[in-house]
């Protein structure tokens, strides 16, 4: 739960409270007064206190080129989505040939797995680039390996970087306008602290926050961008 959230929660509680004490104390000033001459009048003061949903305009992508009915960057929600639905084990290891078998994977696999979903593949677009851009890669360090390469997350946010645009690595939790900069189909990369990669999310908590799709041990899940705590190294988005 997010400290605005939290700050909301318990501000009702305390209003509450008080609420009730009041009727409490009228209702042992008056004990022949039906205590149904008092709910509604607390219920109406409750209602008002009802925490206020925050609507984060969507502004992602409507292009639609795998022509299947369902905009670009929702395909890739999807696909992706698929990872966590199905709790993907987390299991870091290499493979020949390079893609682990499903079921299993790693935070990067939910990303090649998401673009999947418009027909792209990751694992040559990154192989080529690192071909043509061998000094950007520090993750490759001057010896390409086509089996994993495509599966680090420092391999992928330089791809990400050279090829997507990129955008703000700030969370404002009370800003529309910054909360509106965060689409579902972004990429968003942790460096610092850990190395970690995530898709987001078309799904939004009550206050905006968006969710974003991972895998981390034990499995896959998606979870509010709000839970890391690290801070955010980089922020993509595909030119569709």
């Amino acid at each position: 739960m997010s400290n605005l959230k939290k700050t909301k929660v318990i501000t009702i509680l305390v209003n509450l409270l008080i609420i009730l004490s009041i009727a409490t104390i009228i209702a042992f000033k008056f004990p022949y007064k039906s205590a149904d001459k008092f709910s509604n009048p607390i219920e109406n003061i409750a209602d008002k206190l009802e925490i206020n949903n925050i609507n984060v305009p969507d502004e992602s992508s409507k292009i639609d080129r795998n022509e299947n009915g369902i905009p670009d960057p929702i395909d890739i929600v999807n696909s992706a989505r698929k990872e966590s639905e199905q709790k993907t084990t987390y299991k870091d290891a290499y493979y020949t040939g390079g893609y682990p078998p499903d079921g299993e994977g790693v935070c990067t696999d939910v990303i090649w797995r998401g673009f999947k979903g418009i027909n792209i593949s990751l694992k040559d677009l990154i192989d080529t680039d690192i071909k043509e851009n061998m000094t950007q890669y520090k993750g490759v360090n001057g010896k390409p390996d086509p089996n994993i390469d495509f599966r680090r997350v420092l391999n992928q946010d330089t791809f990400f970087k050279n090829n997507c645009t990129s955008l703000t690595t700030e969370l404002k939790e009370d800003n529309i306008d910054n909360l509106k900069e965060w689409q579902p189909g972004d990429i968003v990369v942790f460096i610092e602290g850990y190395e970690h990669i995530a898709i987001v999310s078309d799904k939004r908590d009550e206050d905006g926050i968006p969710y974003v799709i991972h895998n981390s041990h034990p499995s896959a899940s998606e979870v509010r961008l709000s839970w890391f705590h690290n801070p955010i190294y980089g922020h993509y988005r595909w030119i569709y």
